[in-house]
């Protein structure tokens, strides 16, 4: 039964509860992912009837583009807030990564959740098997759909060359196995693992090789900041070290005004309660670039946990039942540690990035 925006269902014995409709995109890992946020609450909510709704996004649809080269800031998530907005449903899982730093009027981020191994991993074709990046052989191709991924590679990694691919997971996998184009593909490795797939591993890379993209490795829940409800339910998912790394990360990007047209790259830990933020841009070929970190203490404060319906969002994400003067310090870690590189000249690198990728 529906009333107004909610639906509702009638058990058999006549209690009407609310059914809440998880938004998710269609792709294996997607639904994974989403069936994994679900799980955790049936668990905590067994009362709640939750309905997954599953759809297809601009960047499920273009295929034969880099991503880079779109021009679309919300390739993964703009049907799916369509959705939220028109209270089609009443929460959306997404990959962090994949969310802009800075969200549409009316939505937040109510859950982070536990990190997975944010690092990339490297995927060979079966006849390189025991290989790593280096000892390949020269000229071996590499598929990367990340500018991030491949101007640092391409640094590090010299003697190989780098092309685009696309597609999801499976598509990217069957690319690499039925062909001879490429041999190897880079992926995240937290993908790889959600799918069951850790024996395809063939070689992590830390983060000398590949620092990661912001909010990689994580999930997050976006609700209607209104919502207080929802936002009150989903709470509970919230990891704290990973809250506090992801704002960080998210507010070092947003200064920078980076996005996936241009190479920006995390490295972040939380260690006797001190959270330490690396963070670099590239330029497109990896020649030219900037590293720095800072670090800030998370401990201390002496305050109350807010109130879900005070809604104080940082870098987009709303999360009332972690210590504000942390989230308030890891937010403007990242926005501190981008000043510095900007004044080191991070604007010009990534100015130039945009250009050079506008032109190919």
């Amino acid at each position: 039964m529906e009333e107004g925006p909610y639906k509702y269902i009638r058990d058999g014995d006549g209690k009407v509860s609310r059914v809440i409709r998880i938004g998710t995109r269609k792709s294996q890992l997607a639904r994974i992912q989403t069936d994994s946020v679900a799980e955790q609450l049936k668990q905590l909510y067994p009362d709640v009837h939750l309905e997954i709704v599953a759809m297809s996004t601009t960047g499920d649809k273009i295929l034969d583009t880099a991503l880079s080269k779109i021009g679309e800031k919300s390739l993964f998530t703009k049907e799916l807030e369509n959705a939220l907005e028109n209270n089609e449903v009443d929460l959306v899982v997404h990959s962090l990564k994949d969310l802009p730093t800075t969200l549409p009027p009316g939505f937040t981020i109510g859950a982070v959740l536990k990190r997975e191994n944010p690092h990339d991993a490297v995927v060979l074709h079966p006849k390189h098997a025991g290989k790593t990046l280096d000892t390949l052989p020269k000229n071996s191709v590499i598929g990367t759909s990340s500018l991030r991924r491949a101007a640092q590679l391409k640094k590090r990694f010299p003697h190989l060359d780098f092309k685009d691919i696309r597609g999801n997971l499976n598509t990217r996998l069957k690319k690499l196995d039925d062909k001879d184009d490429f041999s190897a593909i880079v992926l995240a490795a937290a993908g790889l693992r959600r799918m069951g797939w850790d024996s395809r591993i063939s070689q992590i890379l830390e983060p000398e090789d590949c620092m990661y993209a912001v909010g990689q490795g994580a999930l997050a829940v976006e609700v209607r900041a209104a919502d207080a409800d929802i936002l009150e339910m989903v709470s509970v998912l919230h990891h704290e070290d990973t809250v506090l790394r992801c704002i960080a990360e998210r507010a070092f990007l947003r200064r920078l005004e980076g996005g996936c047209s241009v190479p920006v790259a995390v490295h972040t830990q939380v260690k006797d309660c001190q959270l330490y933020l690396t963070g670099a841009v590239f330029s497109l070929d990896g020649s030219d670039s900037l590293k720095d970190t800072m670090q800030a203490s998370m401990a201390g404060g002496g305050e109350t946990l807010q109130k879900v319906d005070e809604l104080v969002q940082r870098a987009g994400v709303t999360a009332a039942k972690i210590p504000g003067h942390a989230q308030d310090r890891a937010e403007r870690l990242g926005g501190d540690l981008a000043d510095l590189l900007l004044s080191k000249g991070a604007k010009d690198i990534l100015t130039v990035a945009r250009q050079h990728n506008d032109a190919r």
